[in-house]
């Protein structure tokens, strides 16, 4: 069954107007095609409301029921906080995914409305490019340029996916990660914190360049500051800063210890929240500063690398990523720029890091999935 999802507007000027359609149901169906009764198209003025362009989509029960089905999804690029993403294609051809949120998101619409104002400032290789986006009846959406790989967290923990990313790989989606947080932090000229980098908004296309997505909780830095402390406490449990989830204090280090956490991950093949050792360290960070300090950098490491010796670039980047999430902001790298020099310069010698102390932020929400879940915390503070 197929419904139109029409008035989408693009925000690049060079990119006529388009509407795009769904195809929910059966899967082996194709995306998209079929005739559109009626088009009516928009260009999105960021100085407005998004809503202001947008006309009632009227869905039916029987689509809301088939979108909601099992049988869609195998068409789903994911899921997160704010709702789930599927595959569609515009009239043209072209492929998108499409982000639907969920009707029961307290804060999808104030994160749809952020994210609308701020990607379209922002363009670099290793950041998704938003196309359009609507709001229709209760319907929300943002349509992305589609990503053939689906997220990073897809390939790194299926030990079946997992096989295909040689360390070589690995190393340049590391890279990849890091250019693009340099890019938002000074070069996009706007300072920006995305606040809930994880591997599932890492995206990948068909060569597996990592894109960083999803930038419903970015913050902009304005008049020069560069920390801020806030009373919404938001994010992903595993990836949050200890200074961030403790006191609201937000800095660009906060970015720096999430990428750190990914790094981690990325070299192990594991999730942090899902680390367990009966004996010892109480996350995938303590475990992965304890052989380091041994000298067992080799156990920490993917069984399916298959490493008989760690190559160079790996052993910098797992030293690098222990820099990136210590405790106090400090201790970790200063900015953006100098993880991305660290990492591409083997002439340097990096710091020693100290043991992680915060150790304990994944039992503070065992009702929650971690690392795919966007969380929402509201807490007093003067």
């Amino acid at each position: 069954m197929e419904k139109d999802a029409s008035h989408v507007g693009p925000w690049n000027e060079d990119f006529n107007p388009f509407s795009f359609s769904l195809t929910f149901g059966n899967p082996n169906r194709a995306i998209g095609g079929g005739a559109l009764e009626s088009t009516k198209n928009f260009t999105i003025d960021n100085e407005k409301r998004l809503s202001d362009y947008i006309e009632e989509l009227d869905l039916n029960q029987e689509g809301e029921a088939l979108m909601d089905s099992s049988e869609c999804r195998p068409w789903g690029m994911g899921e997160g906080g704010f709702g789930s993403v599927y595959r569609g294609k515009l009239a043209h051809g072209q492929e998108i995914a499409v982000k639907r949120l969920s009707k029961t998101s307290k804060q999808g619409i104030s994160e749809l409305m952020n994210e609308v104002g701020l990607v379209a400032k922002l363009q670099h290789r290793n950041l998704v490019s938003v196309l359009g986006g609507c709001t229709q009846g209760e319907e929300r959406m943002l349509v992305y340029e589609y990503m053939a790989n689906s997220s990073l967290d897809h390939f790194i923990f299926d030990p079946t996916q997992r096989k295909f990313l040689k360390w070589r790989k690995l190393y340049e989606i590391i890279m990849g990660i890091s250019r693009g947080l340099l890019y938002l932090h000074p070069d996009s000229k706007l300072t920006i914190i995305h606040r809930d980098l994880k591997t599932s908004n890492i995206l990948l296309d068909s060569e597996l360049t990592p894109k960083i997505s999803d930038f419903g909780l970015a913050h902009i830095f304005e008049g020069g500051h560069s920390t801020v402390t806030t009373k919404r406490i938001v994010g992903t449990v595993g990836y949050m800063s200890p200074e961030y989830a403790a006191n609201g204090l937000l800095s660009l280090k906060y970015d720096v210890f999430s990428f750190g956490v990914i790094v981690l991950e990325i070299l192990s093949g594991i999730r942090n929240n899902n680390f367990y050792h009966p004996d010892h360290d109480r996350n995938l960070l303590g475990q992965a500063w304890r052989l380091w300090k041994e000298g067992r950098t080799v156990e920490f490491m993917d069984v399916n690398l298959d490493l008989a010796t760690i190559p160079s670039e790996l052993l910098r980047c797992l030293q690098v990523g222990l820099l990136c999430v210590q405790k106090l902001p400090k201790d970790r790298p200063p900015t953006m720029s100098s993880v991305v020099f660290m990492l591409s310069n083997e002439s340097i010698t990096l710091a020693h890091p100290k043991k992680p102390e915060f150790t304990e932020q994944g039992l503070e929400f065992p009702g929650y999935n971690n690392n795919s879940m966007t969380i929402t915390l509201l807490e007093a503070r003067n």
